[in-house]
C-alpha cells in the first residue's frame, strides 16, 4: 500500500466531483430538500379536509354543533347542502373528502344514548381521510351521555383495507419511477454512444426525433399499468369500479407527462449517472407531496401549491376517482387539464433544447 499513490487517487476524485457541478449540488441539495419536506411540508396531523354540511335539523343546537366542529379545523366546511344526493355527487367528483350530516331528529337523538346524533360520511378511498374520521369519531357533544357523538360511514372502502387505498397510488408511483428514469437514461445513452450524431445527419425534425424516442416507452408504461392492476386484483381484490377504458386513457396521459419530464431531464444531463441523479431529484417531492404517503390537506399552502405542479398529484386523484369512486373523466376534468398542460409544456421545452443541440 503506497500512501502517496492512494492520496493522489483521492485528490483526483475530489477534483472530479468539484468539476461535476450537478453532483456537487446533489450532495447538499438532496439532504436539504428532505429536511425541508419532512420538517416543513409534511404534517401527519390531518387538517383542513374539504367537507360539506347537510343540516336537516336546522336548529339553533345543530348550528352550534356545526360551528364547534368547524372550529376544530379538521374539516373545512365549504359546502352547505340540501339533499343527500349532493353528498354522493361531490364525493365522486373528489370535490369533498367528507360530509357532516345532522338528521331531522337531531334534537331527539341528543336525549337518547342508543344512537349517535351526528353522521360523518367520508371518502374511504383515501387513508388520510380515514385518519381524520377517527379523530372526529371521538368528538364529544355537550350533554350527550356517550363519549362520542359521531357515527362514521365509510364510502368506497367500508372494510378500511389498506391495499384498496395503496394500489391505485402505486400505479402512479411505479410509472413515475420507471418512465422518467428509462427515458432520461435512454436518450443520454444515445449521446454517449455517438448514435445521436448519426440521427442528427438525417432529415428528422426535433419533434420527430423526440417523439420517436418516446413512443416505444408508452407501450412499456401501459404494460406496467396492466401488471399492477391484474396483480392488485388477484392478490388484494382491488376493484376497478369505473370505466377501464377511461382509466387507461388517464394512465396514457400520465405516461406522456412522465416521459416528457424524462426527455427534459435528458437535455440537461451530460451522462447517464447525472440523468439518474436528476430523475431521483424529481421522484422525492412527487412521492412525498402528492398525497400518496402523507395527508395532502395537512400540508402548508406553499407545499400544496408546489404539489399541484407535479403530475403524480393529479394522476393519484384520477386513479382513485376512477377505480374506487366510479368517477368519469369529465367529472375529473381539472386533473386531466393539469396533466395536459404539464405534458405540453415539458415536451415543448425539451424539443426546443433538442433543436439547440442540433444547431
Amino acid at each position: 500500500m503506497n500512501l502517496r499513490r492512494l492520496a493522489a487517487i483521492v485528490r483526483k476524485e475530489f477534483r472530479q466531483i468539484r468539476r461535476d457541478r450537478l453532483t456537487l449540488a446533489m450532495i447538499a441539495g438532496i439532504p436539504l430538500m428532505q429536511l425541508v419536506l419532512f420538517g416543513y411540508a409534511i404534517n401527519l396531523d390531518v387538517r383542513g379536509l374539504d367537507a360539506a354540511v347537510l343540516d336537516q335539523a336546522n336548529s339553533a343546537r345543530s348550528r352550534e354543533v356545526v360551528a364547534e366542529i368547524g372550529a376544530s379545523q379538521v374539516l373545512n366546511l365549504r359546502y352547505r347542502l340540501s339533499t343527500p344526493q349532493q353528498i354522493d355527487e361531490l364525493l365522486r367528483q373528489g370535490r369533498i373528502s367528507a360530509a357532516l350530516v345532522l338528521p331531522e331528529d337531531f334534537e331527539a337523538r341528543l336525549e337518547r344514548p342508543d344512537r349517535a346524533p351526528l353522521q360523518l360520511v367520508v371518502d374511504g378511498s383515501d387513508q388520510t381521510v380515514q385518519a381524520a374520521a377517527r379523530q372526529l369519531s371521538a368528538y364529544p357533544l355537550p350533554g350527550w351521555p356517550q363519549r362520542s357523538g359521531v357515527e362514521v360511514v365509510n364510502f368506497y372502502n367500508p372494510e378500511r383495507l389498506a391495499p384498496i387505498n395503496t394500489v391505485p397510488g402505486l400505479v402512479g408511483v411505479i410509472l413515475t419511477m420507471t418512465m422518467v428514469l428509462f427515458t432520461a437514461i435512454a436518450l443520454v445513452r444515445e449521446r454517449e454512444r455517438g448514435n445521436m450524431e448519426m440521427l442528427i445527419t438525417t432529415p428528422l425534425s426535433p419533434w420527430e426525433l423526440t417523439l420517436g424516442k418516446v413512443l416505444p416507452f408508452i407501450g412499456i408504461g401501459l404494460i406496467q399499468v396492466t401488471v399492477v392492476l391484474v396483480a392488485g386484483y388477484l392478490l388484494f381484490q382491488v376493484p376497478v369500479r369505473g370505466s377501464l377504458l377511461q382509466l387507461y386513457l388517464a394512465a396514457l396521459l400520465f405516461i406522456i407527462a412522465s416521459l416528457a419530464l424524462g426527455v427534459f431531464i435528458s437535455t440537461l444531463a451530460h451522462s447517464q449517472f447525472q440523468a439518474m441523479q436528476m430523475a431521483f431529484f424529481t421522484f422525492l417531492p412527487q412521492i412525498l407531496l402528492s398525497g400518496f404517503m402523507f395527508p395532502f390537506a395537512g400540508m402548508p399552502k406553499p407545499a400544496q401549491w408546489l404539489a399541484e405542479l407535479l403530475p403524480l398529484t393529479h394522476f393519484l386523484r384520477l386513479a382513485r376517482g376512477i377505480m374506487l369512486r366510479q368517477a368519469g373523466l369529465l367529472e375529473l376534468w381539472p386533473e386531466i387539464l393539469a396533466l395536459l398542460v404539464f405534458a405540453a409544456l415539458m415536451l415543448s421545452i425539451a424539443v426546443t433544447r433538442v433543436h439547440k443541440r442540433l444547431d
